[in-house]
């Protein structure tokens, strides 16, 4: 049963803990679980994780973060995760829609080189290194493909978040993409950050440990904003000796919620013309436009 706690950062939990991160410390070191929680701010992520490593040994965790609205957001609708499902959900029930973009895919690429990111929180990155100067190995999946590797990066360096000095081996990652056990699109694991191609996280995150070749953790601190990719996970790892401890991020849901369609939809057409002639004169080394198109049969 979920009990819930009037808080800012409102946790609800799958078990009856004696004590929260630092209250009780003379308590015995509680027997590790699965957990389900939720918060609003990444200081309780952290506070966390140092807890696990505390109470069960560094080596024995790992925290993993996604990206897209738990440590960086667009600074606009447009390229959002919410205009991604929005496109989504809209190529489905409205084909023919004028706001439909004929690959999001391919735009979204293009306003990720366009546009900045902002952290979800100011102290963000200021979190994730309080994990990692307790030595905790620490790592990011996110369900970006390949493809954006290069804003991925920059957009993560801009914000003084960097994942490689505490990443589980290789720390450098692998040079090339590969296809994942039980996957079916090339991945990246890189410095730290493994590029997922939009595939199941739980099954990604195993082959990823399993490719790596070293010991499993025992608990896996995880940070999402989408539970179903942390339910994805904690299905995943059910029987395998590690315990995962996920944590719905919940600070963007606000923003979420208030995505504007027609105002992206806006912000797409005054955009296009300049990156259209971006692409024309330097060439399509960071993004390729797709052609603007409808399917044929949808009446012009």
């Amino acid at each position: 049963m979920l009990s819930r706690m009037p808080s800012r950062a409102m946790l609800a939990l799958t078990l009856l803990l004696p004590c929260l991160l630092t209250a009780c410390v003379t308590s015995p070191v509680p027997i590790p679980q699965n957990l389900k929680a939720e918060t609003d701010d990444l200081t309780m992520v952290a506070d966390w994780a140092i807890r696990m490593a505390d109470d069960h040994g560094k080596e024995d965790v790992l925290v993993v973060f996604d990206i897209d609205n738990t440590l960086l957001a667009m600074e606009q609708g447009l390229g959002s995760d919410q205009w991604y499902y929005w496109q989504k959900d809209l190529d489905n029930a409205e084909p023919c829609s004028p706001q439909l973009v004929s690959n999001r895919f391919a735009v979204q690429g293009a306003v990720f080189y366009a546009s900045a990111m902002r952290t979800t929180q100011p102290d963000a990155a200021k979190q994730v290194r309080r994990i990692q100067d307790d030595g905790i190995a620490t790592i990011a999946v996110t369900s970006r493909g390949t493809d954006y590797r290069l804003p991925t990066f920059r957009e993560l360096r801009r914000n003084d978040i960097s994942f490689w000095p505490t990443a589980i081996p290789p720390q450098r990652g692998w040079p090339e993409t590969f296809v994942p056990e039980a996957g079916s699109r090339p991945a990246l694991y890189e410095d730290g950050v493994f590029l997922t191609a939009g595939q199941h996280k739980g099954l990604m995150l195993k082959a990823l440990l399993e490719k790596s070749g070293g010991e499993w953790p025992s608990i896996i601190v995880m940070a999402d904003d989408k539970a179903e990719n942390l339910a994805a996970v904690m299905e995943t790892f059910t029987g395998t000796g590690t315990w995962i401890h996920a944590w719905r991020y919940t600070r963007e849901d606000e923003n979420v919620a208030a995505f504007n369609a027609a105002e992206a939809a806006q912000q797409w057409d005054a955009l296009r013309p300049a990156l259209e002639i971006i692409e024309e004169v330097l060439g399509p080394d960071n993004y390729s436009l797709p052609e603007k198109s409808l399917p044929a049969d949808c009446t012009p």
